[in-house]
């Protein structure tokens, strides 16, 4: 299998998985210059842009600063949003953006690492440790079950949980564009993680990979991710992209993902 070119994966990334492609479940969609202003279920707000240049030419410190300043006053005047993220890449040209993102009063999460590669290098057959089995879920307990360890994993405010299960559920009752993966022992889920398949896209995304500690390095989460690789690719997707924590990250690369960006995420809220 001929290794993929980084740049190559980072254009694709670009062109297919920014704007439009990253607001499956918004409720509202808002232009705001290069950017989109989207709100979801839970008082969350989210934007997005495939570049921050504007119809006046590539971006500036001013400029930057001005999309910024625009997309904070329209969230303010939404009293339901209470919380607002701003996705940047590391790649971007984006001139002063932390600067401005500070001086408005966002904070920035962890930094992640854009992963991204054929799902045929992920779709291999893995011994599972004895007990252990990997299946998709859909009934809403299963789902509940499954977001409840992941939220104990990630150490997840619960208010902060509560909204992101309410998207997540509102979601699977109104979409069919994801699925909910666990891997349970004795019928306790030991490990869960997300597939999105893209619309419209080459692309696949492995989201919220979560392994309870004591069942770490036993090939659990690589069995799982490899039962999402298989569902991908009957979904007619060539690539997996995944935003990576660095636990992670050596697993996919093992797999033969690139780390092509990074991404992270400033948060605003309007408590601060």
């Amino acid at each position: 299998m001929d290794a993929p070119d980084p740049a190559t994966l980072l254009a694709a990334y670009d062109a297919q998985l920014r704007r439009e492609a990253e607001l499956p479940s918004a409720l509202t969609v808002t232009p705001c210059g290069p950017l989109l202003l989207a709100t979801y279920l839970g008082g969350r707000g989210f934007i997005t842009y495939r570049s921050l240049d504007t119809e006046e030419g590539p971006a500036t410190e001013d400029s930057v600063r001005a999309l910024v300043t625009a997309a904070v006053a329209h969230f303010r005047e939404l009293p339901e949003i209470r919380k607002v993220e701003w996705k940047s890449r590391g790649h971007d040209h984006a001139p002063g953006l932390h600067e401005a993102l500070e001086a408005a009063r966002f904070e920035p999460d962890e930094t992640e690492s854009v992963m991204i590669g054929d799902a045929r290098m992920l779709a291999v057959d893995i011994d599972l440790p004895e007990g252990v089995r990997v299946r998709q879920v859909t009934d809403e307990a299963d789902v509940r079950a499954m977001l409840a360890m992941q939220a104990e994993v990630f150490g997840d405010d619960p208010d902060e949980a509560a909204a992101h299960d309410a998207q997540v559920l509102h979601r699977l009752a109104t979409r069919d564009d994801m699925e909910m993966w666990v891997a349970e022992v004795d019928g306790e889920v030991v490990s869960a993680g997300r597939l999105e398949p893209v619309d419209g896209t080459d692309f696949a995304g492995i989201w919220g990979g979560a392994t309870r500690p004591e069942h770490r390095g036993r090939g659990i989460y690589r069995a799982l991710t490899a039962a999402r690789a298989r569902s991908a690719i009957a979904h007619g997707k060539r690539w997996i992209n995944s935003d990576s924590t660095e636990f992670s990250r050596p697993i996919l690369e093992r797999s033969g993902l690139l780390k092509v960006t990074t991404t992270t995420p400033w948060v605003w809220s309007r408590e601060a």
